[in-house]
């Protein structure tokens, strides 16, 4: 049965237990499952087969004696229930040309048996020592004309110092693995297969675990299941298993990121009174069904599920997106649809910021010795609470003569002029006008949009909420209007996932022209960000389109499956009101990356960008990991990915080389490695990729 509800993360939900062989496959499936497990990872084959043993009659003979009978389980059974076990002492690799050759006949055997079973998924046996490079080239055939079955290779967990003299590891099959660091066994064996995508990896967890930066690695790999042993559970003090603050934060990791939990051993602790280590299936003397042997583990596992942070609304709302690639928007060359406008307004954090920061400003503009200068219109209603008319009227015509000599004597009492510049469908003129009354500050506000469908929407909002004499609106391209009069406030929401990538820098520059010499820029300043990342969901999912052009196209998207492999650095800042004399708004950053040594080798398959953003003196806004505002949903990263994987040492370093490229009609970026090895400029002349102006 399901581990338990904690939000939306259904693909991780559920448990498996590694089994053996056995001929009753009716019985283990319903022995585990009524024991609460969801699926089996079972033997598909008599561990004693051999086609070299099998005489030449048996052997072409057209039913291959090596397993039962398909009609055992029903198809749903095998396919939802059933993990296929690919034989442990298969080695493709061997000297021994004999056990190398019924290695390759039962690996084929297996597969295709768990094909015609239509089985989701195979766990392969981990490569025995150094080289696999025959098993890797059998299974890269294999993978050519599979189904849609995933294979899983089991790889064990383990990844020591180099100052640690015990290299040898051992997995749950017998395996012994001489791997200072098994990852680096995973990357050649996949690298052989072509990165193909139907092959994922099984991780072994063990008692010990490596380092927390190397760990990280793997959750920007195809990782599919965690076996974890029964060996690895400690005692609590009730005698029950339980596991060690890191494994549990580690399979926390494993819930998170939907990878499935398969136990895999016997039971080493002392049961609760009343249920029996044995797994005959039989009952007791009472007539109870008796408890699964490892059901204690799995309580525990199920326990550590649900006691998970709940999902925030944010992460419900970025489910559907999570690792789904997007094209960045075309601000100034399309129209955004209502969709569109609806999913940014959603996000009030966004707009809690910009209030914030426009009443700094219009405090800034306006000091409040200066803003306790009423109208008269608004003490007449004050003094009409006096019941003496005569009176009342005579106090009124005194204060309208002294306000009238302030205004002239005073002209910072008369209203501020603010400008939305891409107002939109209007929550930034809501969040001016709520800036304004929150400070007590007076303001005309001009609404500057060029979707003339957002232009509708605008003029109904008016309408509506009855800012006739507050908002004007004006259906233009900021780049192309003309202002009656200069604005003491220039506000914007044009960023990008990258920052700029939206062309902020150039539609502000246009804009820049209303603004008055000592006005406000909301935004006043903004910095790009990046970090090299593993991302191997990413990357297969654009290699499905099997072009040039994929490859070189930034794309937006809620980073999931990765692993983030050094801190991220600042790439491009532009600041408003731009007053320098060079205004190009063209850029060129290089930026080296340092690869932990305890973080392990690793593969790079693109780097994901972020920004951040100072929208008035202390108050910002941004997606960059380590400043992000907190529950804000309106920005994604941006990916920039490689054409080709690219294998980066422990302890090496990673230059990393981008272009912001500016022409008459189209802005662009290029970018490129050149350490340690050096990959093609991607994007040249903006070629695949580019925004328009």
């Amino acid at each position: 049965m399901p581990l338990g509800d904690n939000g939306d993360k259904s693909d991780s939900r559920y448990c498996g237990l590694e089994t053996e062989f056995n001929d009753d496959m009716p019985h283990v499936l319903s022995y585990n499952i009524n024991g609460g497990f969801d699926f089996v990872v079972a033997p598909l084959m008599e561990p004693g087969y051999r086609s070299s043993l099998v005489n030449k009659a048996n052997r072409e003979s057209s039913v291959p004696p090596f397993t039962g009978s398909d009609l055992v389980l029903s198809p749903a059974q095998w396919s939802s229930h059933v993990v296929g076990k690919i034989s442990s002492w298969i080695d493709l690799d061997s000297e021994d040309d004999v056990l190398r050759e019924d290695s390759e006949i039962a690996l084929k055997q297996e597969i295709a048996w768990a094909s015609h079973l239509s089985l989701q998924a195979c766990l392969l046996p981990t490569p025995k020592g150094n080289s696999c490079a025959n098993y890797a080239r059998c299974v890269n055939d294999i993978l050519q004309d599979l189904n849609n079955m995933q294979l899983w290779l089991r790889i064990p967990l383990v990844k020591s110092d180099e100052d640690d003299g015990d290299s040898v590891n051992g997995t749950s099959d017998g395996m012994v693995v001489e791997h200072t660091d098994s990852w680096e066994l995973w990357n050649s064996f996949r690298a052989l297969c072509e990165h193909h995508s139907q092959l994922s990896v099984a991780l072994d967890v063990l008692s010990s675990l490596p380092s927390v930066n190397s760990l990280g690695r793997w959750f920007g790999e195809p990782l599919k299941a965690a076996i974890v042993h029964t060996d690895s559970f400690l005692t609590n003090a009730r005698g029950y298993p339980c596991l060690s603050k890191r494994h549990q934060k580690l399979l926390s990791s494993f819930f998170y990121h939907s990878i499935q939990i398969v136990l895999s051993g016997k039971a080493v602790h002392n049961l609760p009174v009343g249920t029996s280590p044995s797994g005959s299936g039989q009952t007791n003397n009472n007539a109870q069904p008796q408890r699964h042997e490892i059901r204690s583990y799995l309580d525990y596992v199920a326990y550590l599920y649900q006691n998970m942070e709940p999902l925030t609304e944010q992460e419900r709302f970025e489910l559907g997106y999570r690792d789904y690639l997007q094209s960045p928007l075309q601000p100034l060359m399309d129209n955004l649809e209502a969709q569109t406008y609806e999913t940014f307004e959603k996000d009030s954090v966004k707009y809690i910021q910009y209030q914030r920061a426009v009443s700094k400003a219009l405090v800034d503009r306006i000091p409040d010795e200066k803003a306790s200068t009423t109208t008269a219109v608004s003490l007449l209603n004050y003094f009409l609470h006096y019941q003496e008319v005569i009176f009342c009227f005579l106090i009124f015509l005194t204060v309208a003569y002294h306000l009238e000599t302030c205004a002239l004597c005073n002209p910072i009492c008369v209203l501020q002029v603010l400008m939305v510049v891409g107002a939109g469908r209007g929550p930034l003129i809501r969040a001016s006008l709520q800036a304004a009354e929150e400070t007590g500050r007076k303001i005309r506000v001009f609404a500057v949009e060029k979707n003339p469908n957002a232009v509708v929407t605008l003029h109904s909002l008016v309408k509506l909420e009855g800012w006739e004499n507050t908002v004007t609106i004006i259906s233009c391209d900021m780049r192309c209007w003309e202002a009656p009069e200069k604005a003491d406030i220039l506000v914007s929401e044009l960023l990008g996932s990258f920052g700029d990538n939206e062309l902020s820098p150039e539609c502000l520059d246009g804009a820049q022209r209303f603004l008055k010499p000592d006005g406000i820029s909301i935004p006043q300043s903004y910095t790009s960000f990046m970090q090299p990342v593993t991302t191997s969901k990413l990357y297969n999912d654009i290699k499905l389109h099997k072009d040039l052009l994929h490859f070189e196209t930034a794309y937006v998207v809620k980073l999931h499956r990765l692993a983030k492999l050094s801190p991220s650095q600042a790439v491009f800042t532009f600041t408003h009101p731009n007053n320098s004399p060079n205004k190009s708004n063209q850029r060129y950053k290089k930026l080296r990356f340092d690869i932990p040594v305890e973080t392990g080798s690793c593969i790079v398959h693109g780097f994901a960008g972020y920004f951040d953003s100072v929208l008035y003196k202390d108050v910002h806004l941004g997606i960059e990991p380590t400043t992000a505002t907190p529950n804000m949903f309106s920005w994604f990263p941006i990916f920039f990915p490689l054409r080709s994987p690219m294998y980066v040492k422990a302890g090496s370093l990673l230059d990393f080389h981008i272009w912001r490229c500016c022409g008459n009609t189209k802005v662009w970026y290029e970018w490129c490695v050149t350490s340690p090895t050096a990959s093609p400029i991607h994007n040249s002349n903006g070629r695949s990729y580019w925004v328009g102006l």
